[in-house]
C-alpha cells in the first residue's frame, strides 16, 4: 500500500514570522511542495499564530490541489470555525494546551468519548474526514472506534526516541496499535519526529499506513539538501528505497 507524504509547513511560517514581511512566502512554499511531489500539505494553526496564521490557512486552501490537512485543538472555537469555513480534506484533532510548544500526547479516547463523538460529528456532517491524535496504546485505539473518527494518527515521538537503541522494540507497540486500528476499521496515519533515518523501517513494519505528516525533520533536511530533493528522498523511504 502506498503511504502518502503530507508536508507540514509550520516551520516555514516560523522563519517568516521571525523577521516579519513575507519571506519565505508560506503560500508559495505550499504550492512548491506539491509541485515537488508532496501528496498533501499539513498546517497546525495555534491561537497565538506563532507560526501558521489563520489567514495563511485560508490562502493555502485556495491554491493547493492535493489533500489539505488542518491540525489543531477543537476546544478552540476559532479553530472549529476556520475548519468548517475552509473544509479541508482532513482535520486532525490534537489535544494541545494553548501555549504548548509542540504536540506531546494523544487523546484519552475513553475519558473523552462523549466530547469527541460530538465534535467529530460536526466535522463529518460538513464532509470533512476526521483523524484524531492518539498514543500507541491498544485500548485507546480501540476506544477511538467508538467516537466516530475515520482515522487515528499514532503519536510517534516514542518510536523516534528509541529507534537508535532497539528499533524492533521501539516499533512493537505501534505494530500492535496498528493491528487494533485495522481490526476496528480505522484508517491509520502517523506523525511526530519521523525522519529520514527512521521512516523506512516504520513503514516496513506497518504496511497499512495511509499517511505520514512530517514537518520539523523534513524542513531541517531541506536546509542542506534542498526542498525538492528532500521531498523525493522522503517519498523513496516510504516506498522502501
Amino acid at each position: 500500500m502506498a503511504t502518502k507524504l503530507s508536508v507540514n509547513i509550520n516551520k516555514i511560517a516560523t522563519l517568516r514570522n521571525s523577521r516579519g514581511g513575507n519571506n519565505p512566502d508560506v503560500v508559495k512554499a505550499a504550492i512548491d511542495c506539491e509541485k515537488f511531489g508532496a501528496d498533501g500539505i499539513t498546517v497546525h494553526p495555534r491561537p497565538d499564530e506563532r507560526h501558521i496564521r489563520y489567514s495563511d490557512v485560508r490562502e493555502i486552501s485556495k491554491v493547493i490541489t492535493t489533500e489539505f490537512n488542518i491540525e489543531g485543538n477543537p476546544r478552540e472555537d476559532k479553530f472549529v470555525s476556520l475548519v468548517l469555513e475552509v473544509k479541508p480534506a482532513q482535520v486532525t484533532l490534537v489535544p494541545d494546551d494553548p501555549g504548548q510548544l509542540t504536540s506531546n500526547h494523544g487523546w484519552d479516547t475513553i475519558k473523552e468519548r462523549e466530547y469527541l463523538h460530538g465534535i467529530i460529528s460536526i466535522f463529518k456532517k460538513a464532509g470533512i474526514r476526521v483523524s484524531i491524535f492518539v498514543d500507541p496504546v491498544e485500548r485507546m485505539v480501540a476506544a477511538a472506534a467508538d467516537v466516530g473518527t475515520d482515522r487515528v494518527e499514532l503519536y510517534t515521538e516514542g518510536y523516534a526516541k528509541n529507534y537508535q537503541y532497539d528499533k524492533d522494540k521501539a516499533v512493537s507497540k505501534y505494530i500492535r496499535a496498528a493491528d487494533v486500528a485495522a481490526h476496528n476499521g480505522l484508517g491509520l496515519n502517523a506523525g511526530h519526529d519521523l525522519d529520514m533515518k527512521n521512516l523506512q523501517f516504520f513503514k516496513q513494519s506497518i504496511p497499512d499506513l495511509l499517511e505520514v505528516s512530517i514537518g520539523q525533520a523534513l524542513i531541517s533536511d531541506a536546509l542542506y539538501y534542498g526542498l525538492e530533493n528532500v521531498i523525493q528522498l522522503y517519498k523513496r523511504k516510504l516506498n522502501g528505497h
